[in-house]
């Protein structure tokens, strides 16, 4: 049973000149397994805005409930290459009381904007 429904998107330069203004905002968003790939090297811009997208997305299948916390959102990659989310904290606890047991997400990323799509499922 499909529980809730997201979709964002973020234009990309706009991201990157809220970043480039505020760099603390990046630590504020994301844990340090998404801004970076497993190389070490930093993640790129769009990478990054369409995880921004996801968790944008994340809130507005659960109904976009006040107190979640960015950082409790995680998004991903498999070794197969497809994103996945690991929900924690405040989003796990959001998650629980609407009964998600599986997310499914999507991200993608052209022509200036970066897109995401999630499935809260129970």
């Amino acid at each position: 049973m499909i529980i809730g429904v997201g979709i964002d998107v973020a234009e990309i330069d706009r991201f990157e000149e809220a970043l480039r203004r505020t760099p603390a905002m990046a630590d504020r968003l994301f844990l340090r397994s998404e801004l970076h790939l497993p190389s070490g090297e930093r993640r790129g811009i769009a990478s990054l805005a369409a995880r921004f997208a996801a968790k944008e997305a994340v809130a507005k299948a659960l109904g976009a409930p006040a107190g979640l916390l960015w950082t409790d959102c995680e998004v991903y990659v498999e070794d197969s290459g497809r994103p996945r989310l690991r929900v924690t904290g405040t989003v796990e606890s959001a998650a629980r009381e609407r009964g998600v047991r599986t997310w499914h997400i999507s991200l993608s990323h052209d022509a200036g904007v970066a897109s995401a799509m999630v499935i809260a499922e129970g």
